[in-house]
């Protein structure tokens, strides 16, 4: 594999202060060679979902690095000197446009053999901070605090939905079928076993939130849309799309006031963003707080060491804040 590719200036230039500079031709080449012997497709994923899917489709066939650290908030990812070079060698590299700014250029920029952006393999929908009105009410306005961009945007948290996911999970071994026709049949076999766990855990979803006292739930920023939408459930986001977008007061006085009208009893955070607006609004309506994972990334403090058993733990967790029957 020929891996002599010019990279951009930015990163040569990042490179030499890192002291990446002294990459070699020859080094290069033993790298390409090593990967050579062993016969695995290398693959490069943006962000833990990705690298979930790459695990359970490659399996034994795949070497796999992801480009977002556990514990690192993706939306926030900055690209480094050393993992523009992995782009640049990669046979595949895998994605979600739009969620990641700075990967989303990268890999536009990359000489990566096959680029697979997820966004392509479902349907995107506009959630933002997704709202929902009363009778004799307008749905909530502007003071929502999230943006025109936010509600303009194509809402990419897709893997939150079982089966959208599985529909990703499809187009990716399909890529992956293509860039390696040998180990097609074990790519095809391993995709047939992740989606009968996401069939089955769809429908965990639909038994467990089908009979629930309450149908509305808060959480930190406006992650679980698609979720929400399966459901037949309504999330009220503190901000939108963006973790990092601050809520006015008038859109923490309006939750205030929507947890008396809809018997809201939880407001959810997450591990990898901070929880102090989540708990200043739970003690400001006397609600209690608990964690919803929006699965952008395993750490310790994950309820669950993969995604099935983080996603049976949201599952939990909601079931207790709506008062599942």
């Amino acid at each position: 594999m020929n891996v002599r590719r010019l990279i951009s200036g930015t990163a040569i230039a990042a490179a030499t202060a890192l002291g990446l500079g002294a990459l070699s031709a020859c080094s290069s080449d033993s790298s390409a060679a090593d990967r050579n012997i062993t016969g695995q497709l290398d693959v490069v994923a943006s962000f833990y979902p990705m690298q979930y899917l790459a695990e359970q489709i490659g399996g034994r066939h795949v070497s796999i690095s992801t480009l977002t650290e556990p514990g690192q908030e993706p939306h926030d990812l900055e690209i480094s000197a050393k993992q523009t070079v992995d782009l640049q060698k990669a046979d595949a590299v895998l994605y979600l446009k739009g969620l990641q700014p700075a990967v989303d250029e990268a890999v536009s920029q990359s000489e990566a053999k096959t680029k697979i952006d997820a966004a392509t393999l479902t349907t995107l929908e506009k959630h933002g901070s997704t709202t929902h009105s009363h009778e004799g009410e307008e749905a909530h306005s502007e003071e929502s605090g999230a943006s025109d961009e936010d509600a303009s945007a194509l809402d990419p948290h897709v893997w939150l939905d079982p089966v959208k996911y599985a529909e990703i999970a499809d187009g990716v071994s399909a890529a992956f079928q293509k860039a390696d026709p040998t180990n097609a049949a074990e790519y095809r076999k391993n995709t047939e076993a992740l989606t009968a766990k996401l069939t089955s855990l769809n429908t965990a979803f639909e038994d467990g939130l089908k009979n629930t006292r309450t149908k509305v739930f808060f959480t930190n920023h406006a992650a679980f849309g698609y979720l929400a939408e399966r459901y037949g459930l309504t999330q009220e986001a503190i901000a939108g799309v963006d973790p990092e977008s601050e809520p006015s007061a008038a859109r923490m006085k309006e939750l205030q006031q929507e947890a008396k009208t809809d018997g809201v009893t939880t407001v959810f955070y997450e591990t990898l963003v901070s929880d102090k607006t989540a708990k200043t609004l739970a003690e400001d309506a006397n609600l209690t707080t608990d964690v919803l994972d929006p699965l952008e990334g395993i750490t310790e403090k994950s309820r669950g060491d993969d995604y099935i058993a983080v996603m049976e733990s949201n599952l939990k967790a909601l079931r207790t804040a709506l008062g599942a029957k």
